[in-house]
């Protein structure tokens, strides 16, 4: 908690319970599980709170719940327009038709399908616009301007953050003994919102709690942010936790999470497949990237000391087809996947050798390909390219060894 000079931006206690009370027409009290893989890593409790499960898949319904039913009678009449790739334009939909008000959602052209149909099935009018959610936030600007509609932003705003913050107050009437909440970072919204409610709460109980925020290394604006004391905008690269891909924080978020957040980590893009991987496997939660990307923080070990720790899985609105990649990078990056280029003599039997030396190392051949049209192929060879599921690192060596030990000329794929 802030000290006694500090002024405090963030929403008040009564403010949280006054949404969280607005938010429970809509929002559902998600499960909050216990993990014993996640234990186990870190040497202490481990808690997921499950807003994956939450209605439209995410937590963006209960913060733009609580912004669009804030709004006055003429503004409602006005309705409202917001853009974005996914949550956000889900929760604003979803929001929109629980109160009968017209809403208008600017999406990226290229927008993930799923996405598309669920914002379209909540009842908004979907605009395709631009090839990035910058361009669609221009759009929707211009739309306000012209139209009179009110704009709901996805993460830097009052009601917006109380909204979300209403997540902090279920944290600790489920785990009232957290001493550490993981929470994933894009604009700020969430974090600011959670940091405001189990900052104060703990505070009014005579104790402390640890708030760490987790982004992705690739579109990680808050660390140089927080180093230079106000927002900077960055250079982003692409991930797959395209729900926290934010170049800039939040003015508001920022200006909370600078006075309230313990901690800013980064993750990388195999940190986060592991981490979905892990998810699906021993939690049987299906979760986006960017919303595992709190599990993959305590995976790769950024977050030590923390005694009883909240991990959020922020979202499940993931595309079936991303998530059949990032299963095979998942098992990649956990060295159970391995992918061999191997020369061989173009004589008969050799493919049948090389299965069986496979199969004597307890290994399975998932994928084969077979070419003599290769590049630096000799006119008397062929090259086999063996796609193989292992059991980890040692035994992914194994299998390595087993092949070279017995004359083959072979190329680990990365």
């Amino acid at each position: 908690m802030p000290d006694s000079d500090t002024v405090f931006a963030g929403p008040t206690l009564a403010e949280i319970e006054g949404a969280r009370a607005r938010v429970s027409a809509v929002a559902q009290v998600t499960p909050m599980q216990s993990s014993r893989y996640l234990a186990e890593v870190l040497g202490t409790p481990v808690y997921m709170k499950c807003e994956n499960l939450q209605r439209t898949g995410s937590y963006k319904i209960r913060g733009a719940y609580n912004r669009i039913s804030s709004l006055s009678d003429a503004e409602k009449e006005r309705g409202v327009v917001a853009a974005s790739a996914g949550n956000h334009a889900q929760g604003v939909a979803f929001a929109a038709r629980e109160l009968g008000i017209k809403a208008t959602i600017f999406m990226p052209i290229g927008v993930p399908l799923p996405k598309l149909q669920a914002t379209k099935h909540y009842g908004a009018d979907v605009i395709l616009r631009g090839h990035s959610v910058e361009e669609a936030l221009r759009a929707a600007a211009e739309f306000a301007a012209s139209t009179g509609a009110v704009v709901i932003p996805p993460f830097d705003h009052r009601d917006v953050i109380m909204g979300q913050a209403t997540i902090g107050l279920e944290i600790l009437d489920q785990v009232p003994d957290a001493d550490t909440v993981v929470v994933p970072i894009g604009g700020g919204g969430l974090i600011a919102g959670i940091a405001s409610a189990v900052k104060q709460r703990a505070a009014a109980e005579g104790r402390s709690i640890r708030v760490v925020g987790v982004q992705a290394a690739n579109a990680a604006a808050y660390p140089p942010s927080l180093a230079a004391g106000e927002p900077i905008e960055i250079v982003t690269s692409p991930t797959i936790a395209d729900g926290i891909h934010v170049s800039k924080p939040g003015i508001l978020n920022f200006e909370i999470i600078s006075t309230l957040v313990d901690e800013v980590v980064t993750v990388t893009e195999a940190d986060i497949t592991r981490a979905l991987l892990m998810l699906l496997e021993r939690a049987k939660q299906v979760v986006e990237p960017a919303g595992a990307v709190a599990v993959a923080a305590v995976l790769a070990g950024l977050v030590k000391n923390s005694g009883t720790t909240v991990v959020m899985l922020s979202g499940g609105n993931i595309d079936p087809l991303l998530m059949q990649r990032v299963i095979s990078h998942g098992l990649a990056a956990s060295d159970r996947y391995l992918k061999l280029r191997i020369m061989l003599p173009d004589r008969p039997g050799q493919l049948a050798r090389t299965a069986e030396l496979v199969a004597e190392a307890n290994a399975n051949v998932v994928e084969v390909q077979h070419t003599r049209h290769g590049r630096g192929l000799q006119i008397s060879q062929v090259e086999l390219e063996l796609h193989i599921e292992t059991r980890g690192p040692d035994h992914r060596d194994q299998v390595i060894a087993k092949l070279r030990d017995a004359g083959y000329e072979l190329r680990v794929e990365q």
